[in-house]
């Protein structure tokens, strides 16, 4: 990633170690679970990264993983519904494509099961979803612009070190917490940087 090489340079949204920030939200917002459900796409490199980030801090939350997924919406419902169907539950969202595809399913599903969830978009937290802490999408604009300047001026893509996100979003729905009788903490609520009442 520090020397791409070729014609590639850039910036990306993704960043394993964030993943396990994404349970430390859900413990500190939630800390009756203890069963997690984390939706998933083994087929996607990031996934696995990200997976592996929450495996390696879950025993110290004391959380049992359970990965979740499918193939298409109708799967990752039943896979979800199952899931649910045990005590002191709750979901975790890797960015893959699968998660972002079925948003609104997944939202609505984490709402009709009680299921205290975080997510990896605001988005998500706009549509109804709990909690989430992610990437800052505007700054890699900002970032990619001054890249573009470089380049333009001279410089070879192969010498820019392609870059992960600096800048992160943590965005509380507390409609939806109410609605899962969840009380944010003041310590939580104090770091986010938007609360959707």
């Amino acid at each position: 990633m520090a020397q791409p090489g070729g014609n590639i340079t850039g910036f990306t949204n993704i960043e394993y170690g964030i993943a396990a920030k994404w349970l430390e939200l859900l413990k500190e917002i939630a800390p009756h679970v203890t069963r997690v459900g984390v939706i998933r796409d083994p087929a996607v490199t990031a996934s696995i990264g990200q997976f592996g980030a929450i495996q390696s801090v879950a025993r110290s939350f004391g959380v049992e993983l359970s990965p979740l997924g499918g193939r298409d919406a109708k799967e990752l419902e039943k896979a979800i519904t199952e899931f649910a169907r045990g005590s002191n539950c709750g979901l975790i969202t890797i960015a893959v494509p699968l998660s972002a595809n079925n948003s609104t399913l997944i939202i609505s599903l984490a709402a009709r099961h009680r299921l205290p969830a975080t997510y990896p978009f605001r988005f998500f937290v706009a549509n109804g979803g709990l909690v989430c802490y992610g990437p800052d999408p505007i700054e890699a604009y900002r970032q990619a612009a001054s890249y573009v300047d470089r380049i333009l001026k001279g410089e070879k893509p192969a010498d820019l070190p392609v870059q992960g996100p600096t800048k992160f979003e943590l965005v509380i729905n507390l409609k939806t917490a109410k609605a899962l009788a969840l009380t944010v903490p003041p310590s939580l609520l104090s770091r986010a940087s938007e609360i959707i009442e």
